[in-house]
């Protein structure tokens, strides 16, 4: 039986995930911050499904994890790793905590950094185990590729991620080791759901709040009709399991012509689109 290792089961797209690769006859072993989701998965998912305790920043924590992983393969390599675990932290960026900015790039940059480390050994880089080597799949985003207002800290973490992972690709060549890049784009989870709960109130004496409003509903939106997360799961089986995979794959649910507009016009054709969408134009100024 393969072996998978996917962080950030326990709800969207690494849940879906892992729903795809047990059905498919993998063993995953999924990353959970809290035993009562890893217990609730195992209890849905069955035997093929092994939780593994650690938060992607916690780095003492995930080599406890690749030690257990290592003993379960009993000398075989791993045949996939993918890093889904994320964090999406909004606002304006002058006006976004600094502390808040610093944990978005410790889970989304850092925390795939980690766990790569952690698990490449596993995926072939320890040449003294048996089997083909595995591969990593990194879950980045439409964002990796765009920026959003108000998404910035986001945008610089999947932006990172891109980089990273087009540089591990070639370093990982060595090994035989692939790296393959998701971006998709707002993918149709529970999480939409809570999504109108969050709290703009510290954003409430800015310049931005009205925008801020409306990017929001217009955000939600999106994400309620967006991408099936089964779907993706599926997308990422195909990463890990076909001959020859693309480096990146898009997963964006959209008309064709948004999907074109996006794509060939200008940076600055699409400032202008975005101002009068959210209605980001500079403010009169006292005389």
């Amino acid at each position: 039986m393969q072996s998978v290792v996917i962080t950030g089961v326990s709800t969207g797209i690494g849940r879906a995930t892992a729903e795809v690769l047990v059905g498919e006859g993998y063993r995953v072993f999924g990353s959970v911050r809290k035993a009562a989701d890893g217990e609730a998965l195992q209890q849905a998912l069955g035997a093929q499904f092994v939780p593994l305790h650690f938060d992607v920043t916690d780095e003492a924590a995930i080599n406890a994890a690749a030690a257990e992983v290592r003993e379960q393969l009993q000398g075989q390599t791993l045949a996939g790793l993918v890093n889904n675990a994320g964090i999406a932290v909004s606002g304006p960026l002058l006006e976004v905590p600094t502390e808040d900015y610093r944990q978005q790039l410790e889970v989304n940059l850092v925390g795939p950094f980690l766990v790569t480390k952690a698990f490449a050994p596993l995926l072939g880089a320890d040449e003294s185990l048996s089997g083909k080597p595995g591969r990593v799949v990194n879950i980045s985003s439409v964002a990796g590729i765009r920026a959003m207002p108000f998404l910035g800290p986001y945008a610089a973490s999947k932006f990172g991620l891109e980089g990273y992972s087009e540089a591990l690709r070639r370093e990982l060549m060595l090994f035989g080791i692939d790296v393959v890049v998701i971006g998709p784009g707002p993918v149709k989870t529970a999480i939409w759901d809570k999504a109108e709960d969050i709290d703009i109130a510290p954003y409430a004496d800015s310049p931005y709040r009205p925008i801020l409003e409306r990017f929001q509903k217009a955000f939600i939106r999106q994400g309620r009709d967006g991408y099936p997360a089964d779907r993706l799961g599926r997308l990422i089986l195909k990463a890990l399991t076909t001959r020859n995979p693309q480096v990146r794959y898009a997963a964006v649910k959209g008309r064709l012509v948004e999907k074109l507009m996006m794509r060939v016009a200008s940076d600055r054709a699409l400032d202008r689109m975005i101002a009068g969408m959210l209605g980001l134009r500079p403010q009169a100024r006292r005389p």
